[in-house]
Formats: structure tokens, sequence, C-alpha cells
């Protein structure tokens, strides 16, 4: 069975890694259309273990499953941390995403970080002299 050349299909894969949970969210190459979304919290029971790498594997098998389904052959990866006045570090879920992802028989093109950095922007809670307990 020979594919023919020229048929490709990708899309973008949104990885929001957070040290709380994991969301996939896999678009058509504009961003706007979504194809499928999957977090580690509709894979695993337990609150504790929705950030696992695990979790974020799971979630990431079945995403692909669901845009190989939908003729996704190829995915641009955009990887994302809470950022903003939170950590600018990826969950412990990100790199188990991208790797489930590849494992699932899908071309990685580029991947990229798109965590947004303030250009001073709101201080970090807690004020100049911390949270005070």
């Amino acid at each position: 069975m020979a594919k023919a050349k020229g048929k490709e299909k990708w899309g973008i894969a949104h990885i929001y890694s957070s040290f709380n949970n994991t969301i996939i969210t896999i678009t058509d190459i504009t961003g706007a259309e979504t194809v499928t979304q999957w977090s580690g919290g509709r894979v695993v029971r337990a609150d504790r273990q929705e950030a696992s790498p695990f979790a974020a594997m799971e979630a990431a098998t079945r995403a692909a499953e669901d845009a190989k389904e939908k003729g996704v052959t190829g995915l641009h990866i955009k990887v994302r941390a809470p950022g903003g006045n939170g950590p600018r570090t990826p969950g412990p879920g990100a790199q188990a995403a991208i790797r489930a992802l590849a494992r699932a028989g899908l071309k990685i093109g580029k991947i990229e970080d798109v965590t947004p950095i303030p250009h001073d922007g709101t201080g970090r809670p807690g004020g100049r002299r911390g949270r005070r307990v």
C-alpha cells in the first residue's frame, strides 16, 4: 500500500504542561479547527496522577489515534508552560507526550516553546516581602 506523495496532512499539537495536568490539543495547520483534545485528567482516575508522565503518554497516544483517524500524518509541536507570573518550565508530562506522539507513527516537524513571557507585566503574588505565614 504505497501512499501518494504530497498527500500529507499536517497538524499542530499544542501541549500545555503544568505541574497539575497536561493538556494535548491537536488542530489543523491553521490552528483554527480542533481535531482532538485530550488531557491527563481524562485518562487517570486520581487527581494527583494527572500531571504524571504516564497520564501524558496515554493522553498523547489517544490523541494521536484520533488524529490519524481523521487523516493527519505529521505534527508540528508547540509546548507551553504556565508562564506569565507562574513557572516557565513545562511540567513532567511534556517530554513524555512528545515521545508518545512520535512513537504513535506521526511525523514530527518542528518543536517550539510558546510559553508566555511577561515584558514587565503584573508581579508575582505574595508581594515584596513574600508570603508571610
